[in-house]
């Protein structure tokens, strides 16, 4: 009896997986240089944080400047990974020769985009509780054990948005080749058009209500609230507005790297670099 094409799919995403995993293994000094990095920016945002007025935070959920931005360093490093990495799958299977002969096998390209990023969808959310961890470990912040489950519900609905910006950057990477900035560019945009590392209310007049409208800034506000105790309020408030822009924005991921493809493989030029 024959297997439903969806099964049939869904049984190649553990081979994606174990295939990254196995990568990720084989490049310790990646790994130490990311999680170097993650507490760099730590110790230099506590820095920081002394010539920050507290008063400044009200309204956050956040009581000192270093719990505030912990969130922000978390949330914003798991954005920019997960939208580099759906940019970079498409890339490097490309730059190795190896693109055009996956998309060759009976393999469909959202199965291949997907199970890119299926080692992301488990390393990135325990990357992000444990950098949380240690931040609350080592600055005795105020963050609750409880609001981790309601952390996770935040960033599993922030995935889609993240994911359909990053095939959106893949696609166009495969067009115009030199384009792989274009990913990192968005994640700018997104970071410094948010509350990341300073409250909404610093920022120019103007820019403000586009920084509310940020799905980053939306999902930080759920995530600081939910870690200092106010139960499971913040992200429900967080998860309705998200879910239809992460709809919308993987569709359009989709759509695009479909058509990319389509026009590299009609032009021939799909192994090209």
């Amino acid at each position: 009896m024959k297997q439903p094409e969806v099964v049939t799919e869904a049984r190649k995403l553990p081979a994606f997986f174990r295939r990254d995993l196995l990568t990720a293994l084989s490049y310790r000094t990646a790994f130490v240089l990311d999680w170097g990095n993650l507490l760099v920016q730590l110790f230099l945002f506590s820095l920081i944080g002394r010539l920050v007025d507290p008063a400044t935070l009200e309204g956050t959920g956040s009581s000192s400047y270093i719990e505030f931005t912990a969130v922000g360093i978390a949330l914003a490093g798991f954005m920019q990974l997960a939208m580099g990495r759906a940019t970079a799958s498409v890339r490097e299977e490309q730059l190795m020769g190896t693109l055009e002969s996956v998309l060759l096998t009976p393999t469909r390209p959202i199965t291949f985009t997907l199970g890119s990023v299926t080692y992301d969808l488990i390393y990135i959310p325990i990357r992000t509780v444990i950098f949380l961890t240690i931040a609350s470990v080592i600055f005795d912040l105020g963050f609750t054990a409880a609001g981790i489950a309601g952390v996770m519900v935040i960033l599993f609905s922030f995935i889609p948005f993240v994911w359909g910006l990053g095939m959106v950057a893949a696609g166009l990477t495969l067009t115009i080749r030199k384009a792989s900035v274009i990913g990192g560019l968005v994640g700018l945009g997104l970071t410094l058009g948010s509350n990341t590392y300073f409250p909404i209310e610093v920022l120019p007049a103007w820019l403000q209500p586009i920084a509310r409208a940020n799905p980053l800034t939306v999902s930080l506000d759920a995530a600081r609230l939910v870690l200092t105790g106010e139960g499971w309020g913040p992200v429900w408030s967080a998860v309705q507005p998200i879910l239809p822009l992460a709809v919308v924005a993987l569709a359009l991921g989709v759509v695009v790297l479909h058509l990319s493809l389509a026009r590299e493989r009609s032009k021939g030029t799909l192994g090209q670099y």
